[in-house]
C-alpha cells in the first residue's frame, strides 16, 4: 500500500508564488510612492509660496509699500536667507524676524535660490511662483 504524504504539489507552490507576485506588483502600483513623494513636495512648496506671499503682505499694510527688492513686471528668483551673493534675485531678509522665521526654500532647491520667484505685475499685484513644481503642476499665487 501506499502512504499519503502530507505537504503540497510543485504545482501547488509555484500558483501560490504567481498570485502572490501578481499582488504585490498591484500593491506597489496602487501606493506609488515616488508619485507620494512628489504630492508631498508639492504640498510643501504651496504653503512655502503662500508663507512668502502673506509676510510681504503684512509688510506691505506695516510700511504702506513693499519690500523694494521686489521686481516689477519680470519674475526674479528669491535668494535664500543670508546668501552671500544675491546680484540676480530677490533679498527678502528684511522680511526675517518680524514677519518670518526663515525664507523658505524648495524641498529641492541648492545653491542660494529657493527656486520661488516674485514680481509685481502691473496692476499691482505681488504674484510668487514655484519653479520646482513638480508631477507638471503649476504653483503661483497672487494677490
Amino acid at each position: 500500500m501506499r502512504k499519503k504524504r502530507a505537504g503540497f504539489t510543485l504545482i501547488e507552490l509555484l500558483l501560490v508564488i504567481a498570485i502572490i507576485s501578481i499582488l504585490v506588483m498591484r500593491i506597489t502600483t496602487a501606493i506609488n510612492p515616488s508619485k507620494q513623494l512628489a504630492d508631498t513636495r508639492n504640498a510643501q512648496r504651496r504653503m512655502d509660496v503662500q508663507t512668502v506671499l502673506n509676510t510681504v503682505h503684512q509688510y506691505a499694510v506695516d510700511h504702506n509699500l513693499y519690500p523694494a527688492d521686489i521686481p516689477a513686471l519680470t519674475p526674479k528668483e528669491i535668494c535664500i536667507k543670508n546668501a552671500p551673493s544675491c546680484v540676480n534675485g530677490v533679498d527678502l531678509d528684511i522680511l526675517i524676524g518680524l514677519y518670518a522665521v526663515d525664507i523658505p526654500s524648495d524641498p529641492k532647491a541648492t545653491g542660494t535660490g529657493t527656486l520661488y520667484t516674485i514680481v509685481q505685475e502691473e496692476n499691482g499685484r505681488i504674484t510668487v511662483d514655484s519653479l520646482g513644481a513638480e508631477r507638471g503642476e503649476t504653483i503661483r499665487i497672487s494677490r
